[in-house]
């Protein structure tokens, strides 16, 4: 039989949080986006129509969001805890992939975004 991987993807989250290694943006704060793409199986899920088969995605948002409300000085931070939470809370995830971006940084320019993305 052959399995055929599906991806859910979540874009765009935003948060306001207070990441980073200078003093003022752990007390300012800035926004951030964050995009997650997780693979796995879902047949059991098309074949039963059962939000319980698959990965209930309000549920993962509320992991991030848990995840973000915690400082850290790094992005590479932020993301691990959050990828370590959501494969926790959902085993069957084959391969999980987030992308977390800090808006307007403070790196002495005018600057987009940063962002780092991480795939495990």
């Amino acid at each position: 039989m052959t399995v055929f991987m599906t991806q859910i993807a979540i874009e765009g989250m935003e948060f306001y949080a207070y990441h980073g290694c200078f003093k003022e943006e752990q007390v300012v704060g800035t926004h951030f986006c964050v995009d997650l793409y997780m693979e796995f199986d879902t047949t059991e899920a098309e074949n039963s129509d059962d939000l319980n088969k698959t990965i209930d995605y309000q549920a993962v948002y509320a992991i991030v969001k848990t995840e973000f409300d915690k400082k850290s000085k790094l992005l590479e931070h932020v993301a691990g805890r959050i990828l370590k939470a959501v494969k926790s809370h959902y085993p069957k995830i084959e391969q999980i992939k987030i992308r977390v971006a800090k808006l307007n940084p403070p790196v002495g320019g005018k600057v987009h975004s940063v962002s780092i993305t991480k795939t495990v």
